[in-house]
Order: C-alpha cells, then structure tokens, then sequence
C-alpha cells in the first residue's frame, strides 16, 4: 500500500522511512521497537536468536512515520536457518534509510558486534547510522565501553539508552527521526506491523516456549498457527503446532504428564488474549519434523526465505 490508498494529511516537513535495527542477538532490539510502538509486536526472551525473520514495526505521529525493520540477531550460521536469519539482516540494512545499530554497552564489545560492523560496512549504501548504546541501566558506574563500540563504525549520533527502563529513548526516536528523508506516509497512520495475527500468535507461542525450555531444544523449536476461529461468546479458538526435530526433544516440549505444554499455553494465552482484547481457547501440539533448520525446502513451508 502506497500514501496515495488511504487519507491521511501531513504537514510539509513530515518525514518517512525504513530503519534497519541491527545488532547482535540479544542486545534488545526487539525490547527497544515494541517500546517505541508501545505494543508488543516482537518477541522477546533471554535465548540468542530469537527473532528469525524480518518484521515490520510502524510508529506513525505528528512528525514522521518511521518503519522499523526489526531483525534477527547478527552471528557465525551453523546451519541453513542461520544463513538465512544473517541474509535477512544484510538485506534489511541495504534497504534502509537509517541504520540503527544497537548495542549492550554494559559488556565489552565481541566477534559478533564486529561481525555486525563488517556487515554495516559492507551492506550499507552510505545511509546515516545511528548508534544505541543500550543497558545503560547494568552499568550504574558509567560506562566504559561506550568508547570502544563507537569506534566500530562511522556513525552520525549516539545515545547512551535503557530500552526497557526508558533513559533517552524519546531523544534517540528525534534522532532516528531527524535522519529520516522528507516524504508522505507509505502506511495507514494506525497500522503497526505488516505481519498478520496468525504470524504474531504463532510468535507468542514460540516466545512462551523459549522461556520454558533450555539447552538445545529452543532453537530447534518452529511454531505454525493452524486454526483461528471466531466462536461465541466473544471466544477465539486458536490451534497451533510447535515443531521440532528430535523424539526427545518432544518429550522435553511436553513435559511428565504434559506439565511443560500446559504452562507454555498458559503463558502464551495471556499474551495473546492482550494482543487480541478477546478470551481465547489455544490448543497445542507439538510434533516431530526431522532437521527443518537444515533444508531449504523445509524453510520455505514454514514462510522462511532460505540465503
């Protein structure tokens, strides 16, 4: 959809455009963009990785819409879904207008934040970038770090941030907006992502599991919704199947007596029931899908675009 499709009257220095969030895994990006959105459309946990494909967040005001494109953490692939998860990354960053590189400037910067700096340099198109020092909040003592993360790549401006306690969030969102070319709103000004519900359930389901499960058993975790259905009495049934590759791996995800899945459902239920404002009856199934992360034509049924 094009500013042309919908009405919507901006003043004449209004300003419009993509901004790639990049990063390491686990440095917050994810945290930062649903709290600039002010909803959770990104899901997040303490497992690298977590986010796996591109995904859209649209914050639309007075001044700009800025079109974030969150994505997955930058690292060494092992696997097939990992080339994927970097490819995605690399392309993100060509197709920006802004880059904002975020970082955990608590800790002292590794392989993977200069992997995302070589991928800056070599993917980018001269585009302004931005840095987020963020986690300024386990750092109370200053931050001695911030030096060095400055020196991994031209930038245009810093902040030093808490994406989840909130320090200069607000004047890093000018800063990101300030470099935004002028332009017409290329979205509905009350459309917040590009993903549909289906996708964000199954990403809620997948989140819920992540935190309840530990070793290796997260990664090889795929979540497909396979029924939304609209029932009486303001009731939602959801149907959902968590995928993953090994027999004992299944045995993990369930749980004696089914005690893992139930709390996982529990927990995914209430974050979805937020999302949708509506109860919602979810049913889980996990099945067994041999080394889905390995095989391309497995990546394309699950909606992934293998490198």
């Amino acid at each position: 959809m094009n500013g042309s499709d919908f009405e919507f009257s901006v003043p004449d220095d209004f300003r419009c455009g993509y901004v790639a969030v990049v990063g390491r895994p686990n440095v917050g990006k994810s945290s930062l963009m649903n709290a600039w959105l002010g909803q959770k459309i990104a899901i997040v946990s303490s497992k690298p990785q977590t986010t796996r494909r591109r995904l859209l967040g649209i914050l639309t005001d007075e001044r700009a819409q800025i079109i974030f494109m969150d994505t997955p953490g930058i690292h060494k692939p092992i696997h097939r879904l990992g080339e994927m998860m970097v490819a995605a990354a690399g392309r993100t960053i060509t197709d920006a207008d802004v880059v904002l590189f975020v970082v955990d400037v608590s800790v002292p910067p590794t392989s993977e934040d200069r992997l995302v700096a070589e991928t800056i340099a070599r993917a980018g198109r001269g585009q302004p970038v931005i840095i987020a020092l963020n986690k300024i909040d386990r750092c109370p003592g200053g931050c001695p770090e911030a030096d060095t993360y400055l020196s991994l790549v031209p930038h245009v401006a810093h902040r030093l941030i808490s994406a989840t306690r909130g320090d200069n969030r607000d004047d890093l969102l000018q800063v990101v907006i300030d470099h935004l070319p002028p332009g017409p709103p290329l979205y509905p000004p009350d459309q917040i992502t590009d993903q549909p519900e289906r996708f964000i359930v199954a990403e809620m389901v997948r989140e819920a599991a992540l935190n309840h499960l530990h070793q290796e058993v997260p990664h090889a975790l795929a979540v497909v919704t396979t029924e939304f259905k609209e029932r009486a009495g303001d009731m939602v049934y959801i149907g959902a199947t968590l995928y993953v590759e090994r027999e004992s791996q299944k045995r993990i995800v369930v749980g004696q007596g089914g005690r893992t899945l139930k709390a996982i459902g529990q927990a995914a239920r209430s974050e979805i029931e937020a999302l949708l404002g509506r109860r919602v009856y979810l049913d889980l199934w996990v099945k067994v899908w041999p080394n889905w992360r390995r095989r391309d034509d497995d990546l394309r049924r699950l909606g992934f675009r293998p490198a």
